[in-house]
């Protein structure tokens, strides 16, 4: 198993904001609607749950949960729970925010949906146990200190995918490149240094293996050519950087590109609008997106 580091990079990049909206029992019918960018996480300690899923979305259009669980939404997707009105299972439930949105690294490389038994995951029991504490009480900072507690089960949670990639039906992306000892070298070298001079040559001997062999794994594995990934990678880092306020200069020269305007051409040719265009319509939904926030 590969020792270097697989996530950090990528959530420091690219980073997850969850937000503690529900604590306690869940009575009747309880919907979630799909709202872009936005995911779920929840939590059951005690009870029982049926989960549905919308006709047509691919999923399970009907779930027993009969034993703690977590149900783990990266991507937004409607669903609902029904439970018995007198026993109302018990949840803490949060949303999640990527930065990025669906075109996160990690949301796009994870299943739909994840529903796991809570004992299934090593380690989670700590995190759980004082996650409920904080729930459910009122004190100082409990509703940041809950909020932050689950997104450290996130980070728990894709630590177990990425040691378990069968279990969590991981198919090809980016999770299950890093599931991969030798593509998780080169995956995590290209993350912490995008701007370097990335030949094939070089990602291969990152990965300690020849180059026909390293393109080759690395395209049953993510999906994707070792140079098609590189150019995505840097055009979801230019479009972070860009959110932040950077240049097209900027970013041109901290992501290896010889000019701004090389990088404008790659830009366009891979989303299909120029980096111009592209900010002003992220700012335009990201607007929506906090007036449709508040109270």
């Amino acid at each position: 198993m590969a020792t270097v580091d697989r996530l950090s990079a990528v959530l420091e990049r690219f980073r997850l904001s969850a937000h503690l909206f529900h604590a306690g029992p869940l009575c009747g019918l309880v919907r979630f609607d799909a709202r872009p960018g936005r995911g779920f996480l929840h939590v059951l300690r005690r009870g029982e749950l049926v989960v549905t899923h919308p006709p047509r979305s691919g999923l399970p259009a009907r779930v027993e949960l009969r034993e703690p669980a977590l149900l783990f939404y990266p991507r937004p997707l409607a669903h609902a729970f029904h439970n018995a009105p007198v026993d109302g299972a018990d949840f803490v439930c949060a949303t999640l925010d990527f930065a990025g949105g669906a075109q996160h690294p990690l949301v796009r490389a994870l299943p739909a949906v994840t529903i796991l038994r809570l004992a299934e995951v090593e380690g989670l029991g700590a995190t759980v146990s004082l996650l409920f504490a904080e729930a459910g009480r009122v004190r100082c900072g409990q509703r940041l200190l809950a909020s932050r507690l689950f997104e450290v089960l996130v980070v728990q949670l894709l630590r177990w995918m990425l040691d378990h990639p069968r279990e969590a039906g991981l198919q090809s992306g980016l999770l299950a490149g890093l599931a991969h000892p030798g593509l998780a070298q080169a995956l995590s070298a290209i993350h912490a240094r995008p701007g370097a001079a990335w030949s094939l040559q070089a990602m291969a001997q990152t990965a300690a293996m020849s180059r026909s062999t390293f393109a080759a794994t690395f395209r049953a594995h993510v999906g994707q050519t070792p140079a098609e990934y590189l150019a995505d990678w840097r055009i979801a880092l230019v479009q972070s950087l860009l959110e932040e306020g950077m240049s097209l200069k900027a970013a041109s020269a901290q992501l290896g590109y010889a000019s701004a305007a090389s990088l404008s051409r790659a830009f366009s040719r891979t989303l299909g609008v120029s980096p111009r265009a592209w900010l002003k319509s992220a700012r335009a939904a990201q607007a929506a997106r906090d007036v449709a926030a508040r109270p």
